[in-house]
């Protein structure tokens, strides 16, 4: 499907379908960007009773029924036509793609999401087409798990196959730890009600890739990558858990070595049959070369997307709009770094207060400190949890410079948790 490029100013006003998860991050900033553009916009989510008027007036749809939300999105299309649907997290990838198929709208193959949505599936493709990715095998809990687990090379990562967020996402060492990951993990997706029983039975084990890692942002156009932005991620990413910080931009690797991991981005994208939107690619960089660890077929999760404007000129929700009614906005490197650190839990309880918001704000080149749970609310942190605190956005000359202000803003701060004591019945 052909894509017209088209200056930032505006873009043609049309109506809008953004299809997300009550309570999701993107969900506000699509809303803005849209009413900026002069483009209507619908959202389909399950906020019947939200105190955000888009989710209380907007299109009532049951998430956990794929069938059910998609028949009564194609009512409400007869009814008003929709010029783009827009998924906005991996739990409605699929759905979105589903209607803008039904719709004649630009989509990927409804296949190819499926194969991003799922880890184990993403594994065996990847695989399949001698894309570099860890070495891997699938575990399945309902059965005896001796024979499964012989022969595994220590250390190793253990995680659910249906979640996000590095929710459930475990190194392990050892058997002992591994066992006790398992029953750990298993822990948490029996909560998890939304996904099937074999969701919930089957977990990834694969290889501890060690080296840096990136995160590349970018927009598929009729199957052509366009690199958005690439972050660097300095924290070691060890485990054993593996929550995001620091994100910064412009890369400090090489053309090269930033020409590799598009080449490799591309290549998994090709094998899953992805073709259109925006994709998340997340990578391990060492001696060996491009690992890759995950390619959604979303955008970078989170408040993160405001990032985009310092690669592209342009905000992450202006370019996904355009491409929705197959517009493409021509995009340029701004000057300067930017970085954001999603704020880490660290600690379980009630929220009661954060101190120091003053002093972070005050640090030079720190752009917002954004606090999102309020005082009084539980943390909950990974891997069973798999939201964050909050987010502080940098921008400076350099990325070394960003980082540095990040990490000086973040020490202001005092995270006031009280314990939570839950009765066992």
């Amino acid at each position: 499907m052909q894509h017209q490029a088209v200056q930032p100013a505006r873009i043609h006003a049309g109506r809008v379908l953004v299809i997300a998860p009550h309570g999701s991050y993107r969900s506000s900033a699509f809303i803005q960007a849209a009413q900026q553009q002069g483009i209507e916009v619908l959202i389909a989510s399950q906020g019947e009773y939200s105190i955000v008027s888009e989710f209380a007036k907007g299109l009532q749809i049951d998430l956990n029924d794929e069938q059910q939300s998609l028949e009564k999105i194609l009512q409400a299309a007869e009814q008003q036509t929709f010029t783009g649907i827009i998924g906005t997290d991996d739990a409605t990838t699929v759905l979105a793609t589903r209607v803008a198929q039904e719709l004649g709208l630009p989509h990927n193959p409804v296949a190819a999401v499926r194969i991003a949505r799922s880890k184990d599936q993403a594994r065996q493709c990847l695989a399949q087409h001698n894309v570099r990715i860890p070495d891997f095998r699938i575990i399945n809990t309902a059965t005896a798990l001796d024979a499964q687990l012989e022969g595994v090379t220590y250390p190793a990562v253990i995680k659910p196959v249906a979640l996000s967020a590095s929710r459930g996402v475990i190194r392990v060492n050892d058997r002992a730890e591994l066992d006790a990951a398992i029953t750990r993990i298993t822990a948490i997706l029996q909560d998890e009600l939304q996904l099937s029983e074999q969701q919930r039975q089957t977990l990834l084990l694969e290889q501890f890739i060690p080296g840096k890692e990136a995160a590349l942002e970018g927009m598929l156009y009729g199957g052509e990558l366009d690199v958005l932005s690439l972050f660097d991620k300095p924290d070691p990413m060890d485990g054993p858990f593996f929550e995001e910080t620091y994100y910064v931009t412009p890369s400090s690797f090489s053309a090269e070595v930033q020409a590799a991991i598009k080449q490799e981005v591309q290549a998994a994208c090709h094998a899953y049959g992805l073709t259109e939107g925006p994709v998340h690619a997340e990578c391990r960089i060492n001696e060996e070369g491009i690992w890759i660890l995950e390619v959604a077929a979303r955008t970078i999760g989170g408040l993160c997307g405001r990032l985009l404007r310092f690669g592209t000129g342009h905000n992450l929700e202006d370019l996904v709009l355009a491409h929705a009614q197959t517009k493409r906005i021509k995009v340029g490197a701004q000057e300067g770094a930017a970085g954001v650190l999603m704020i880490p839990m660290s600690e379980a309880g009630i929220l009661k207060r954060v101190e120091g918001l003053l002093d972070a704000q005050r640090v030079p080149g720190i752009e917002e400190v954004s606090i999102q749970i309020r005082d009084g609310y539980e943390l909950v942190p990974l891997p069973e949890g798999g939201s964050y605190l909050g987010f502080i956005f940098a921008r400076a000359e350099t990325s070394v410079q960003v980082e540095q202000a990040l990490r000086q803003a973040h020490d202001c701060l005092n995270i006031v948790v009280a314990p939570l004591w839950k009765v066992k019945i």
